[in-house]
Parts: C-alpha cells; sequence; structure tokens
C-alpha cells in the first residue's frame, strides 16, 4: 500500500473550494428526488407480537438465502451512514461553506436505509430482531473509527474514500436489482444505485480539482483508497456465514470495475509527470482497472 503524503494542507483546501460552488451546482442538477415510502408495499404490514400480532417467521421470506444476505449486506453498510459522515467531518465540517452539499450528501444517503429497512420488515423477508442486533454492532463498530485513520486522512485520501465508497455500493446495487423478484425493491434499488452514481460523481469532481492542484499525492490517495477497500459485507461482524453467500458481489472484478472508472474518470492515462511514487501508484490503478 502507498505511503500518502502530507499535502500541503491550505493550497489543496483553497482549490477544493473554488471548485465547491460549480459542483455543488452540478450536484443539485443532477440529483434525483424520490420518496422512499412511496416503494413500500404498506398493505403487506402488520403487527408484530409487542401490538398483538405474531413475529417474524423464517417462512415467511421468499428470497433466496443469498438475496437476502445481499440485500442485508448493503442495508447495514447504508446505516453506518454516521461513520462516512464523520470521514467528510474530518476536514470539511458542516458549519463551513461545506455545510449544505455535505448536509445534502447526508440526507440523500439516509433514505437508502430507511427504504430498505422499511420495505423488508414490512414484507417479512427477514428476522427484524435479528438485523437490529446487527445494525447496534456494525454501527457501533464505525468505519475505521480509530486514531491511526484520523492523523494519517487527509483531505484528498477522505474524498478518494468517499469515491470508492459510492462506487462499490453503486455497483452493489445495480447487481442486486437484477437478483431481486419484487418489482418495487427492484426500482427502489435502481434509485439507491442512482443516487450513489451522482455521489460518487460529486467526490470524483473534486478529486478532479485535487488532482490539479497537487497530482502527485492526489494519486497517492486515490490508489491507497482503492487499495483499503474492503468488500460490502466484509466489515460486518457476526455475518460469516452470510458473507459466504456473496461470491458474486465480492470478487475481484468489483474492486477492478471502481478502478477502472476512477482511471477513466480522472484521466489518469493523460496524465503526466509523475514523481516516482505517484507514477507507481498510478500504474497499480492500471493494473487493477484491467486485471
Amino acid at each position: 500500500m502507498f505511503r500518502v503524503k502530507n499535502i500541503a494542507y491550505d493550497d489543496l483546501i483553497l482549490a477544493l473550494e473554488k471548485a465547491l460552488p460549480e459542483i455543488a451546482a452540478a450536484h443539485e442538477e443532477d440529483s434525483i428526488t424520490w420518496n422512499p415510502h412511496d416503494l413500500v408495499p404498506w398493505d403487506e404490514g402488520r403487527n408484530f407480537a409487542f401490538l398483538g400480532g405474531s413475529d417474524w417467521d423464517a417462512a415467511e421470506s421468499t428470497m433466496s438465502a443469498e438475496v437476502r444476505a445481499a440485500v442485508l449486506a448493503l442495508l447495514l453498510t447504508k446505516e453506518n451512514l454516521p461513520s462516512f459522515h464523520r470521514v467528510l467531518g474530518l476536514h470539511f465540517p458542516p458549519f463551513s461553506e461545506w455545510r449544505d452539499l455535505v448536509g445534502r450528501w447526508t440526507a440523500e444517503d439516509n433514505r437508502h436505509s430507511i427504504a430498505l429497512r422499511d420495505h423488508l420488515v414490512v414484507t417479512r423477508q427477514i428476522d427484524p430482531e435479528g438485523l437490529e442486533a446487527l445494525r447496534l454492532s456494525h454501527v457501533t463498530q464505525g468505519y475505521q473509527q480509530n486514531s491511526d485513520f484520523r492523523e494519517s486522512t487527509g483531505p484528498a485520501l477522505a474524498l478518494a474514500l468517499m469515491a470508492v465508497h459510492e462506487l462499490q455500493a453503486s455497483r452493489f446495487a445495480r447487481a442486486l436489482a437484477e437478483k431481486v423478484e419484487t418489482k418495487s425493491l427492484a426500482d427502489m434499488l435502481g434509485l439507491v444505485a442512482k443516487d450513489d452514481e451522482v455521489q460518487a460523481a460529486t467526490f470524483i469532481a473534486f478529486l478532479n480539482a485535487a488532482l490539479n492542484a497537487e497530482p502527485d499525492d492526489t494519486v497517492l490517495a486515490v490508489a491507497a483508497a482503492v487499495n483499503a477497500a474492503v468488500p460490502i459485507g466484509a466489515d460486518i461482524a457476526h455475518f460469516e456465514a452470510e458473507y459466504a453467500l456473496l461470491g458474486e458481489y465480492t470478487d475481484s472484478s468489483v474492486l477492478g470495475g471502481v478502478a477502472k472508472s476512477l482511471v477513466s474518470a480522472l484521466g489518469l492515462n493523460s496524465l503526466d509527470g509523475l514523481g516516482a511514487d505517484a507514477e507507481a501508484a498510478r500504474q497499480e490503478l492500471f493494473a487493477r482497472a484491467n486485471a
């Protein structure tokens, strides 16, 4: 894994802030509006035992074990939004000029877990008690919540990590939408994927601005983010049996596709004049993208 140098912080933040208005306007223009409740078949719902109904029974689920595991992996990843918000909060705090964009991204991403959880619980496709236990555990564990991460993560790496995360999530949701048999859930996953694609484009736009200001360190940050990425579901504790079913969603081609998207979107093929470390990082990204 390449070591990310300390980029001239003030210079980079200034370059990003200059790009902020145009990127924020593009994000708002490309974002879509949708309501989570519109895609939940509420008429299929009924009370659980706590309110006099009946608790979940495994026989009620019509999903295959593979699809159910995949939906759970995506949902738990989306439930971990507070951690990803904190990654941005390291350098782009909500009380600065970044407030509106970071807030908009957070609000857009939050509806993903709301929509998916409501759909799965109402249609009784999952054990809601088991889900709640996993949610509490996963959100408590968080994403990269340690002092080393905070001390070593500069703004370029934070943006690169978020770009990789959104690209992973969009690919996962698209693949899963083709597997589910319920139209409302497939449509919901399509909207989640579209949100993630718009959000990935936003983070990539900031990376392009960083690339113009600090090309070597930005390439190193992108390579480090790809190297640090783990498949969706791999970081969920007590999820081993479910994760074992997700081979199609977690093989090396997934991160290869992410690397390919970044190479293209950042124009890395035509980038020259890099130092030795950054050039080595660029070549590794090419190798990942072409594997």
